[in-house]
């Protein structure tokens, strides 16, 4: 790894140079892409501008959408598909109507009967894969 660190540079510019994009590099480029992002949050009459890399899943409940991180819920103006573009190129995917989940914060899957999967997150928390999504959700995540 070659690091040049000077008070010339402006700005932070990483360049990856490789002969092939494999599983970790993909991950670790979905990584990066995923610190730089934020959505705002409101809680409790204020506003908050929250990292992406922070958020464990989105999630909208009657047209409302709400923003959950590892201790707090924060309620969010964009809806779901917005933000879900916004977050297209990093860990989130999409694991059910109306929710998306970071799969960075996933600690654990397993599979339940019904053909739908549990994904315990590491804030101890349980979000359902429905059906519909699982195939994608596995190729996300296990790649």
């Amino acid at each position: 790894m070659i690091i040049n660190e000077s008070k010339s540079y402006e700005e932070v510019e990483i360049t990856i140079n490789c002969s092939h994009i494999d599983n970790q590099l993909a991950r670790l480029i979905k990584q990066i892409r995923q610190t730089s992002i934020t959505l705002t949050g409101t809680r409790e009459n204020r506003t908050y501008s929250l990292l992406v890399d922070d958020l464990y899943y989105i999630e909208t409940v009657d047209n409302q959408t709400f923003i959950y991180t590892e201790k707090e819920v924060y309620e969010c103006d964009l809806k779901l598909y917005k933000i879900e573009q916004k977050l297209s190129k990093t860990h989130f995917i999409r694991i059910g109507k109306n929710l998306i989940v970071n799969t960075a914060h996933i600690d654990s899957v397993r599979a339940l009967l019904n053909g739908k999967f549990e994904a315990s997150l590491t804030n101890k928390e349980k979000v359902i894969v429905n059906r519909h999504y699982v195939k994608d959700f596995k190729e996300k995540f296990l790649s």
